[in-house]
């Protein structure tokens, strides 16, 4: 995505990323996390706010912070620089609600042609099967594998 986006800090396994959103409602820390499934090579994408006092993250919270899209690039490079690493590994995200879920599905659709360069790209259909994604198709969450 050519897309500004902020810098972040990784753990060494490159399994957490943290950065901070800057807007109109200030300075908001933000986690992206990868989480191995239930099924081995299938990991989870976490997104959300880091509660500094708790260490918990809220996946839940709209933040409006003004930066929506630099915010949506900044996840996508965690996403190129884990499957830099993990080349073998299938990436599944959903939204916390219907609406998230469609704000990634748009976020996808206006970069499709770009992602498809160095991802697979798959939608989850209601019957629970994926499907290469398809623009103007809803999908309970998506899956993306890096190109080799």
């Amino acid at each position: 995505m050519n897309y500004p986006r902020y810098d972040y800090s990784a753990e060494n396994d490159l399994n957490i990323f943290e950065f901070e959103s800057i807007g109109k409602k200030g300075r908001i820390t933000k986690i992206v996390q990868y989480t191995e499934m239930s099924v081995k090579g299938y990991y989870n994408l976490g997104f959300g706010d880091l509660n500094l006092e708790t260490r918990e993250v809220n996946d839940e919270i709209i933040t409006n912070n003004g930066d929506g899209l630099k915010v949506l690039a900044t996840v996508v490079s965690t996403l190129y620089s884990f499957t830099g690493k993990n080349s073998e590994a299938y990436i599944y995200a959903t939204g916390s609600s219907e609406s998230r879920t469609r704000l990634y599905r748009m976020g996808i659709t206006n970069n499709l042609e770009e992602l498809k360069k160095d991802f697979d790209v798959f939608g989850l259909r209601n019957d629970e099967t994926f499907e290469r994604f398809i623009v103007g198709e809803d999908y309970l969450g998506f899956l993306v594998k890096r190109k080799k």
